[in-house]
């Protein structure tokens, strides 16, 4: 996981194994997640965004973090098996002014109903291409490639839609008080992460978890 304070710092993928391995035997053996451990409670419940009878999951996430990365294709895996009453929402953060820019870009492709199209070709422009795609120019340089026209596409990227999902997404990740990515928030009640959870796997068993035991309050 990225976390927030130190951008420049990539944890290593072993020992991110090292501490999945090392703690999965307890809880293989029924012991459950625990608060303030594996996941934390909000102080403050956050605004959710989903009709009655609907759980919503949030993913925090951040183009330019290679650990976001890695874990875009777990993330939908696990996204494909969630029963009907789970809604997952993906939350682009904004931990420094020049971060505002991904997020638009992530809301505009929404807007232009082209996440499903184009959400992994960006962490495949930044990682992969080495394209930062952190300023406007240049992510309207890359839409055009992508075979987006440059006048619709900016005029949503400017939009006061798109800049008030960018502050919207601010506001949730202030109100999970969120320490890097990615990360999850569960419920409007429950945050976890690859640093609490020990993994970013172990954080979706978390995940799990905690709805289960949403329905159950229920």
């Amino acid at each position: 996981m990225m976390e927030r304070r130190e951008f420049s710092r990539v944890l290593a993928a072993g020992a991110l194994a090292a501490a999945g391995a090392s703690a999965w035997p307890a809880w293989a053996q029924g012991k459950k997640p625990e608060n303030g451990t594996d996941y934390l409670t909000l102080d403050k419940p956050a605004q959710t965004d989903t009709p009655a009878g609907k759980v919503e999951v949030l993913e925090f996430f951040w183009y330019s973090c290679p650990h976001c990365n890695s874990f875009e294709p777990q993330l939908e895996s696990w996204i494909k098996q969630l029963p009907k009453d789970v809604v997952v929402r993906r939350v682009p953060v904004r931990f420094r002014a020049d971060f505002e820019a991904q997020q638009r870009l992530y809301y505009t492709l929404e807007g232009l109903n082209k996440i499903d199209e184009l959400h992994r070709k960006v962490f495949y422009a930044v990682h992969v291409e080495k394209n930062p795609l952190n300023t406007p120019d240049a992510i309207a340089a890359w839409a055009e490639k992508q075979g987006q026209a440059k006048g619709p596409f900016m005029e949503m990227f400017n939009s006061f839609s798109v800049a008030n999902k960018a502050r919207r997404a601010a506001q949730l990740q202030d109100q999970y008080k969120v320490q890097g990515v990615p990360s999850l928030g569960i419920a409007g009640r429950f945050y976890t992460d690859g640093t609490l959870a020990g993994s970013m796997d172990r954080a979706l068993r978390v995940t799990d978890h905690l709805l289960a035991e949403t329905r159950r309050a229920k």
